[in-house]
């Protein structure tokens, strides 16, 4: 944990923050062990960084007064559009999303993804979120990226992908008959990588009907999990 967050609502109208939640909590009671005046390294979720002193620290709970001085790190100009991965990758997937900056993701079905991979607890609200912050406390920032489900691939691609990614550069990882992966920019983006064994014919067709551009990660096959945190440090200025 490089920062400690906490949502907008959890801090009192003196900037005092109370801390009694399992994760968090026992973070600081069996890692940190913060000492009572100790500064630690805070931010409140989609908006500020600082620090906190603490004011009363025992192994139940913590109080800390906050002080947010610091501007938020602004999120990468790109959205995902992912189809959904295996369930034991979700996880990791969304935390390295959050830490490198994505902005939004919107989960994608796809022909090859498991009908099964639906119903993966993973995909439920709070278990997004969770792993979204955990991803953002190892970057030690704080936006948190937007999550939308799109269990429909072509009424979602003919209907809604358009409006989604608006005046972004729009782009599939697809090997077969792709350019090069163009050069970092801190343009807006957006970005669809599918799931193991990639998109199919039929549906990177359907993606170039509304303007995106395959392109080549190298002659390498990689894994999603791979895939994605390699074409966001080639596409963006990190």
């Amino acid at each position: 944990m490089n920062i400690l967050l906490f949502t907008a609502q959890e801090l009192s109208a003196t900037g005092q923050l109370y801390i009694q939640d399992n994760r968090r909590q026992s973070h600081l009671a069996k890692v940190i062990k913060p000492d009572v005046g100790e500064r630690l390294r805070v931010g409140q979720i989609n908006g500020s960084t600082g620090h906190a002193e603490v004011l009363q620290h025992t192994t139940e709970a913590t109080l800390l007064q906050v002080t947010l001085t610091q501007p938020p790190i602004e999120p990468l100009p790109l959205k995902l559009l992912l189809a959904v991965p295996r369930p034991k990758m979700m996880r990791r997937i969304l935390q390295t999303c959050a830490t490198m900056g994505v902005s939004e993701i919107t989960l994608l079905n796809s022909a090859k993804v498991e009908k099964s991979y639906w119903q993966t607890p993973f995909l439920q609200a709070q278990n997004i979120i969770d792993n979204l912050v955990l991803g953002l406390e190892q970057a030690g920032t704080t936006h948190l990226p937007q999550v939308h489900k799109a269990p429909l691939f072509k009424p979602f691609v003919e209907d809604q992908l358009a409006l989604w990614a608006g005046q972004s550069t729009k782009l599939v990882a697809h090997p077969r008959d792709a350019q090069p992966c163009p050069t970092a920019s801190k343009q807006a983006m957006t970005l669809a990588i599918g799931p193991e064994g990639g998109f199919t014919d039929y549906e990177v067709g359907k993606l170039q009907q509304q303007g995106f551009t395959s392109l080549s990660l190298g002659p390498r096959i990689l894994r999603v999990e791979t895939a994605v945190p390699v074409a966001i440090a080639r596409l963006c200025a990190l």
